[in-house]
Order: C-alpha cells, then sequence, then structure tokens
C-alpha cells in the first residue's frame, strides 16, 4: 500500500513546526513502521489482498505513532530499531541510542588488528546496547567478549541483540561499575562513557534530555568522571600489545588524553568523526624500559 500523499504532508508540516529536522523522512518512516504494525490485522492473511479499511487502520497506527514523535520521543525508541555499522539493534527506553559517530571505535579497531581470524578478547566498558561489542565480534569472528553496565535495562537490551546477531556463544553481559570487578587481560578495551557536562546537560534536545537514560549521558560537573575512573582501570587490563579506544566528547580530548598519559597508557591517534570533532582516542601500554649492561637503562 502506497502512503497516502496528503497525510505524509500533513505529519511533515506537523514534525517540522515542531523542530524535528528531516521532518518529510521522518513522516515516511513511521509509515512504513504503521504499516508493519498494521499488516497483522490488514495483510490480508497472506493472501496480498487489501481490504478495504486497510490505509484507514494503517493511519490510525499512523497519527499514534506520529503523537509520539511529536511529543518529543526517539524515532528509534518508536520503532524499536537503530543501525549501526550497518547491523539493525533493538532499541527502548532505559538504553541509549547508537550514534553514527561511535562507528569510529570500530574503525580505529580494524585499524589497529588487521588480522581479522585472530582469536582477540574485549571488553566493552558501559556497553549499552551491546553495539561495539557486537560490531566488533562480527568483525571479528575469532573475537570473544565481555560487555559492562551498570544498567540492568541496558544489560538486557544488549543480551537481546547478541541473540538477535548471532554472537551470543561468543560474548557475556555482566552488570559492574565499569571494570571494578573485572579481571584479565584483554586485547581490545572499548568504553564510550557519559561525557555530557552539568552545564550542556540542561540544554539537551527534548529526545535526548527528556528519553534516554541519565546515567549514560551525564559525566559529572567537567564530563570527566568517568574519564578518571578509566584512567585507573584500563591499564591494568590491557595487554602488553592491546588497544583501548574510548569516545571522547566536545573539547574533552587533550583533558582526557591528560588523564590516561597520567595513568601510564601512551596515546596514540585521536580520530575526528565526519564534523571534525576529535571523537575517538586511541590508547595503548607505555613501552617498558629495559635495563642494560652495568644497570643503565636502554
Amino acid at each position: 500500500m502506497s502512503a497516502p500523499r496528503d497525510l505524509l504532508r500533513a505529519a511533515a508540516e506537523k514534525l517540522g513546526a515542531a523542530g524535528i529536522e528531516n521532518p518529510r523522512l521522518e513522516a515516511r518512516l513511521l509509515w512504513e513502521h504503521a504499516k508493519s504494525l498494521s499488516s497483522p490485522v490488514y495483510g490480508g492473511g497472506g493472501s496480498g489482498e487489501r481490504s478495504e479499511n486497510e490505509p484507514e487502520g494503517a493511519s490510525a497506527v499512523f497519527e499514534s505513532l506520529l503523537a509520539r514523535r511529536l511529543a518529543r520521543e526517539p524515532l528509534a525508541y518508536i520503532t524499536g530499531k537503530k543501525e549501526f555499522w550497518s547491523l539493525e539493534f533493538a532499541v527502548g527506553p532505559g538504553v541509549l541510542i547508537p550514534r553514527p559517530e561511535t562507528e569510529l571505535m570500530i574503525e580505529s579497531a580494524l585499524a589497529a588488528f588487521p588480522e581479522r581470524q585472530a582469536p582477540l578478547s574485549a571488553l566493552d566498558l558501559g556497553t549499552g546496547s551491546g553495539a561495539i561489542l557486537i560490531a566488533f565480534l562480527h568483525e571479528f569472528p575469532n573475537a570473544r567478549g565481555l560487555g559492562i553496565d551498570a544498567s540492568k535495562d541496558a544489560l538486557a537490551w544488549a543480551r537481546a541483540n547478541a541473540r538477535r546477531l548471532g554472537v551470543e556463544s561468543r560474548c557475556a553481559f555482566h552488570a559492574g561499575n565499569w571494570a571494578e570487578d573485572v579481571a584479565g587481560s584483554f586485547a581490545a578495551i572499548f568504553a564510550n562513557p557519559p561525557y555530557i557536562d552539568a552545564a550542556d546537560m540542561a540544554q539537551l534536545a527534548p529526545e535526548v534530555g527528556r528519553f534516554e537514560p541519565h546515567l549514560a549521558l551525564s559525566g559529572g560537573a567537567d564530563g570527566l568522571d568517568a574519564y578518571r575512573i578509566l584512567a585507573s582501570q584500563i591499564p591494568a587490563l590491557l595487554a602488553p600489545a592491546g588497544r583501548a579506544f574510548v569516545e571522547i566528547g566536545l573539547g574533552l580530548a587533550q583533558p582526557a588524553a591528560g588523564l590516561f598519559a597520567a595513568a601510564g597508557l601512551e596515546i596514540g591517534r585521536i580520530r575526528p568523526d565526519l564534523a571534525g570533532i576529535p571523537r575517538c582516542l586511541e590508547l595503548r601500554p607505555r613501552p617498558q624500559k629495559t635495563v642494560g649492561m652495568g644497570g643503565a637503562r636502554s
């Protein structure tokens, strides 16, 4: 069934007036979702025939979805899905919606570990929906991983996504305060911590401030609270030839790098996102100094 032109035009006008970007695209996506929700009722039992009241039924569903979006509920929560690294992740209340810029973490890992068949071990701190860890496992079929999050809601989404995307047997998800109770050595460590400072938390877009979990957003007064914790934990967990990849917020590249350097890690490449904002901080163990003849250090 094709979308009623007048219905979509009116919806796009309402979305635009509410300050929502790309209103025509969002109206179309809401209509597609309304159709998918209506199909069990209006799909003619799989016969391919359309019932006479099919447009009215789908239109009613569409209007209810539109009302939610006009209330600034995130589109991803309404549709229940968000694409990340060309994979479809289930998302909803209680979990941070994956952002495109976070894909830099996977790009950085691919550059750091060129051997795709390597049996790597990965740790994802603040795993949320599991997007980073699951995408990493898709790229490295012999890798295994552990995801940690303080939110039980987020962990439920992560476990569901691991099952849906076929990596459940190669990963586990545990509740925890960052790496507080984690032991072992990991080739790849990922962390996408909350980094929005107190001033900016008060000015978030309604979709974010009203709906997404503040636990995954607020980085304290200066945005660096989580980085201070991570800097104290990552060095002991990173394998000698390992790499850590940490997402950083606007204006935090240098102070965050300083925290990790002070903790004994070497700062590698800082990758910018498409807007030119430094976004992914790569870390590695600092080379150990060796003691040569006569006790001299080399």
